[in-house]
C-alpha cells in the first residue's frame, strides 16, 4: 500500500482533532496497530480501510491517495471546477482593494495560461501551476499561522521545514523545469504563439489591461528593491 495512504490516514486524525487512542478505540483495533498504519510499518487489510472511509467520511480513493476529492470523484472535464470569478457580483466582501488585487490576478492567470495551452506543452502549464500553486500555499499558510493558535498539523509539511524555505525550494525547482519545458517546445515546434503588444490587445481586450498592470505593478516594485541600500 502507497505512503499516501499512511499520510492520508494521519491527516485525516488530525484534521478532525482526535488522538490516536480515540480513533483507534472507535475502529476497534489497538492504539499500536493505528500507529503502525499511519507510519506505514503495517498494512491494513480491506476491512479496516472500509471502517476507516466511513468514520471519516472518505472514499477508499481518496484514502489511497489515488484522487484529490474526497468522495473519490475524478474531474475529466475542465468545465466542472467550481469557478468562483463567474459568480454574480463577485466582490470580496469588506475590502475594496481585496477585490481589485484578485481580479488582476485572475484575469492575469487566465492570460497566461491560455498562452500556455496554445503553446502545445503540457510540462510547461504543470510546472507553471506547480509553481503559482505553491505560492499559494504559502501564502495561506502564512495567514494560517499568523495568530499562533491553528494547529498546523493541518498541513503535510512540518511547520519547520516550511519556515526554513522548503517551499521557497520547491517554487525554484517547478521555475526551473518550467523554463526548461518551454525551452524543449520551442525546440520542437520552432516557436510559440504570437506574445506581443497587438496580438495580446486582439485576443485578450479585457483581460490584457490586467496583466499589464501586473506587469507595471512589479517593474516598480522590483525597481524600488534594485535601489535600496
Amino acid at each position: 500500500m502507497s505512503s499516501d495512504f499512511s499520510r492520508s490516514l494521519t491527516l485525516l486524525r488530525k484534521e478532525k482533532g482526535v488522538s490516536q487512542r480515540s480513533v483507534a478505540k472507535d475502529l476497534g483495533i489497538s492504539q499500536a496497530l493505528l500507529s503502525h498504519y499511519e507510519n506505514g510499518i503495517r498494512e491494513p487489510g480491506l476491512a479496516f480501510v472500509i471502517k476507516a472511509c466511513d468514520y471519516y467520511g472518505v472514499s477508499a480513493d481518496f484514502l489511497l491517495g489515488r484522487t484529490l476529492t474526497r468522495d473519490g470523484t475524478t474531474i475529466v472535464d475542465a468545465e466542472a471546477l467550481y469557478d468562483y470569478s463567474a459568480e454574480k457580483d463577485n466582490v470580496l466582501r469588506g475590502s475594496i482593494m481585496a477585490t481589485l488585487s484578485k481580479k488582476l490576478l485572475v484575469n492575469s492567470i487566465g492570460v497566461l495560461f491560455d498562452l500556455l495551452g496554445k503553446a502545445g506543452s503540457k510540462d510547461a502549464i504543470k510546472y507553471c501551476a506547480d509553481y503559482l500553486g505553491t505560492a499559494v500555499y504559502k501564502m495561506f499558510r502564512h495567514l494560517y499561522r499568523a495568530d499562533g493558535n491553528n494547529n498546523e498539523d493541518f498541513f503535510a509539511v512540518p511547520a519547520r521545514n516550511f519556515v526554513s524555505g522548503l517551499a521557497n525550494a520547491d517554487m525554484s525547482v517547478s521555475e526551473v523545469r518550467y523554463v526548461d519545458a518551454l525551452a524543449a517546445q520551442v525546440k520542437e515546434s520552432g516557436s510559440l504563439p504570437p506574445i506581443n503588444h497587438d496580438a495580446l490587445t486582439q485576443s485578450y481586450p479585457g483581460a490584457y489591461q490586467s496583466l499589464l498592470q501586473i506587469i507595471h505593478n512589479t517593474g516598480e516594485r522590483v525597481g524600488r528593491r534594485l535601489e535600496e541600500k
